[in-house]
């Protein structure tokens, strides 16, 4: 595309309009759970969101970038679209969305299931991938985030488990994790340093090949690396900077082990604000692939400051050919004493 990044740039700005040559508008109906008062605000939700889409659609189909002036979009929201769009574009699988609709306590309204297609220009990956995304809207029905979502397993485990954790922090905490794979997904290296805490805690495992002797053969193990923030950050950028795309999928939450078990979400028992998560996480990129278990240690401030990540660890699942379990020393609450 012909000087995409000024484009781009225009486009996040909102100076480009809807050309005249519109795609087929996209309807949208939520639903809300049975004995939950339907707020007023969800009609203008249902219509700002089938808008979005629409352009969505259209901009795909005619191969343009997003036209940006007039959607129904804040600041933050817009410039998460645009961002999952300058690396993958998508469109919108359905013609007609009927979703679920959380309705919170103050007013503000989610959707996490909008069906769409990964289609990155150029790039064999991803090609006809299914993507699902979280669109959040504020009281009035105003679209205030849009991003990438967990995958609908993910979702719903999460849900269904971690009694120790209230229904709301479940919710808030999901929303968070979501965020953070999306950051990765959009190459968004500023938001994923804010969601690290100055004193975090990096632990990387990479499967290595012993060397040889006489009396035992090469053997895989692990090896693990110690990182502070500055140290991960700036591994990330450099692998930001190789990779043409990356795709991040939590495609399980819990011990990954082959009964199935309840997702890991705990809560700290010596101090209250800080939560265990544990996912399976798939890493694919232009140059480099892998799968493993991933624990991050948030922290969300007793006076609703946003939260961070104090420690991020990551193992293997393969090692020499064989299924690893997670290591509890460092994929719980209870091997960093909490």
């Amino acid at each position: 595309m012909r000087n995409k990044a000024a484009a781009l740039a225009m486009a996040m700005l909102g100076l480009l309009a809807p050309t005249a040559a519109m795609a087929e508008e996209i309807g949208v109906t939520l639903l809300t759970d049975e004995g939950v008062e339907r707020p007023l605000a969800i009609g203008t939700a249902e219509r700002n969101l089938s808008v979005v889409l629409s352009e969505i659609n259209r901009a795909q189909d005619a191969k343009t970038i997003l036209a940006t002036k007039g959607l129904p979009m804040d600041d933050f929201s817009l410039k998460s679209l645009l961002r999952i769009w300058a690396v993958t574009p998508f469109y919108c699988d359905d013609s007609e969305v009927v979703e679920r609709v959380w309705v919170f306590k103050d007013g503000s309204m989610m959707v996490s299931h909008i069906p769409l297609i990964i289609t990155p220009e150029g790039e064999e990956f991803g090609l006809g991938t299914y993507q699902e995304a979280v669109v959040e809207f504020d009281p009035q029905g105003n679209i205030t985030d849009f991003r990438f979502a967990l995958d609908a397993q993910t979702s719903e485990s999460m849900e269904r488990c971690g009694s120790v954790v209230d229904k709301e922090k479940q919710m808030v905490i999901l929303q968070y994790v979501e965020r953070f794979r999306t950051a990765y997904n959009q190459k968004d290296i500023q938001t994923i340093e804010r969601m690290f805490s100055d004193d975090a805690l990096i632990i990387t495992g990479k499967v290595v090949m012993t060397r040889p002797s006489e009396m035992k053969p090469a053997q895989a193990k692990v090896e693990y690396t110690k990182q502070n923030k500055q140290q991960y950050i700036t591994n990330l950028r450099k692998a930001f900077h190789r990779n043409k795309w990356i795709d991040v999928k939590f495609s399980q939450i819990g011990d990954g082990d082959d009964a199935g078990g309840c997702p890991g979400i705990t809560r700290s028992q010596k101090d209250p604000t800080k939560y265990g998560v544990r996912l399976r996480q798939e890493w694919r990129s232009s140059t480099y692939s892998d799968e493993g278990y991933l624990f991050l240690l948030w922290d969300f401030p007793e006076d609703g400051g946003d939260p961070i990540i104090h420690v991020r660890t990551w193992q293997p699942e393969m090692v020499g050919g064989v299924r690893q379990q997670p290591d509890k020393d460092i994929t719980t609450l209870a091997g960093f004493d909490l």
